[in-house]
């Protein structure tokens, strides 16, 4: 059976989905934007921010399902502009350690809101 998870220290969804789903033993974290929960706004203008925002949210709703970053496995990036990849990548580095998870990155034509950035991640327990 799966079981929704959600917690106020992420952006609530913007859409008919749930932050996260846990199915099993493996957590599906929808896609972060880089929105600050507390003020509901992007946290920034830049990509380093916006990354940090948007893996911080990740990182809060693995929290709540009771697993944290090193169990993540992979990673979904979606960049509004694949130039933005090396300073994505700068920040996205300072969250995970060896064995880094598994990832795709790529540019879109456009990323909700008009942010620079989303994440999507998959973690197990």
């Amino acid at each position: 059976m799966n079981q929704a998870i959600h917690t106020e220290n992420a952006p609530a969804a913007i859409g008919p989905y749930s932050q996260a789903v846990k199915a099993g033993d493996t957590i599906y974290v929808s896609g972060q934007l880089p929105v600050d929960p507390a003020t509901g706004e992007f946290a920034g203008d830049d990509i380093k921010t916006q990354t940090k925002q948007s893996l911080t949210n990740i990182k809060n709703i693995l929290e709540k399902a009771g697993t944290g970053m090193e169990n993540v496995v992979k990673t979904t990036v979606l960049l509004a502009d694949i130039a933005d990849f090396a300073a994505m990548n700068e920040v996205y580095a300072t969250f995970f350690k060896e064995p880094f998870p598994a990832r795709a990155a790529f540019q879109v034509a456009a990323v909700p809101k008009g942010a620079k950035v989303e994440i999507e991640a998959v973690a197990v327990i």
